[in-house]
């Protein structure tokens, strides 16, 4: 049965598990990349996807500190994992980027005009509340403002956003900390609720005048009082489940009035500088710039790569690296993602998905050291350290 009427935002209707393969053959034929979760190399991670045959059916996750495996599940949810290795930050901010090409000539350096290659129209399914933040935390730093980035504003602009509302927490979320998740509030055009059961089956929010048009066009139906509780309790079941928590309260001036607390020396003789927490962040956005030649010496590049603050070099200036331990880069990185990130731009850069935990090779957890720094504070152990 198909809805009469217009579907603008605010708006519930209900979609059949089979309806959701006429929504992607929708965004395809709308000349869309549609981008969405897939079974790979042992994790679901980010694809492009042409069919509900593509996603992970039946698939779950177990995630805790430096761990993460996949699970079969006993039912057949499509969107029944918590979050992968992957966010959806590569696809706006790529991890490689020319910037210019330019080539020896008699007489002198010429610069290609080369146009750079249009990005995709992308559309993307099974976007977490958690992530939701985070691409509206990319969207101020690069996407805004005189310093916008080009490339950044170029592939995030007019990408369609299908959002999922968690169906159940992981051991490392803690997204109801941070008050991003697990519901999906802003920044969606359509957000689902997967009904898994007798019958399978989501309940979607109309989030955008766009998404409303996409699904004029397929075989839905009014949602009923029962479709929306259901829905509701399903993400009330997963908001109490969270397997993390962060005390946020004071966390700015936390971090910024203890630099020396020995917490930093603990988690330093633990961490390995790999970077792997930043590389998985949703919201990490270092980069640096390096020039490449060929041979021959008459064809030069300009490229921007994605780096961390934990490398090293990333701090480097004339004189060598300003912050030479790992003590000192970890502590930048912490209290740059949760406090010193809300005086620049307004709002933590940290949406509790729980990545850098799960993806740390030693499982460093963010919300343990905040409260051991925060428990320390109150007793008043402090101890010299670098700066």
């Amino acid at each position: 049965m198909r809805t009469t009427g217009t579907l603008r935002p605010g708006k519930t209707v209900v979609l059949a598990r089979d309806g959701l393969d006429r929504l992607i053959e929708a965004l395809c034929a709308d000349g869309r990349t549609v981008v969405g979760p897939v079974v790979r190399d042992g994790a679901i991670v980010h694809a492009p996807i042409t069919s509900l045959a593509d996603l992970p059916a039946g698939w779950g996750d177990v995630q805790d500190g430096g761990s993460y495996r996949l699970v079969r599940r006993d039912d057949g949810a499509l969107f029944g994992y918590t979050v992968g290795p992957q966010s959806w930050k590569p696809l706006f901010l790529a991890p490689r980027v020319r910037l210019f090409r330019a080539h020896r000539t008699a007489d002198g350096l010429a610069f290609d005009a080369e146009p750079p290659e249009a990005p995709p129209r992308l559309a993307l399914l099974g976007v977490r509340a958690c992530d939701l933040r985070a691409i509206a935390v990319q969207d101020t730093v690069l996407g805004e403002g005189a310093s916008a980035d080009v490339d950044y504003v170029a592939r995030r602009r007019d990408a369609f956003v299908v959002a999922v509302n968690c169906g159940q927490a992981g051991h490392t979320c803690f997204c109801v900390s941070m008050d991003t998740g697990p519901r999906a509030s802003s920044g969606f055009d359509l957000a689902l609720t997967e009904i898994v059961g007798e019958r399978h089956r989501f309940v979607i929010e109309v989030g955008s005048e766009r998404g409303g048009a996409l699904l004029a066009g397929l075989d839905v139906e009014p949602a009923t009082d029962d479709d929306v509780a259901t829905a509701a309790a399903i993400v009330a079941r997963t908001a109490d489940g969270m397997g993390r928590r962060l005390d946020t309260e004071g966390i700015h001036g936390l971090l910024t009035a203890h630099p020396e607390h020995p917490r930093w020396d603990d988690v330093a003789a633990r961490c390995l500088a790999c970077a792997n927490c930043t590389l998985v962040c949703p919201t990490c956005f270092c980069t640096a710039v390096e020039d490449v030649s060929d041979l021959t010496g008459d064809h030069a590049e300009r490229w921007r790569r994605w780096d961390s603050c934990f490398t090293l070099d990333f701090s480097g200036l004339h004189g060598g690296s300003v912050r030479t331990t790992t003590r000192a880069r970890y502590r930048q990185w912490l209290t740059h993602k949760l406090a010193t990130w809300i005086d620049q731009f307004g709002s933590s850069g940290c949406v509790g998905c729980g990545r850098c935990i799960t993806w740390c090779p030693v499982g460093i957890d963010l919300t343990q050291e905040v409260a051991a720094i925060r428990a320390g504070a109150a007793t008043g152990r402090e101890s010299d350290g670098d700066a």
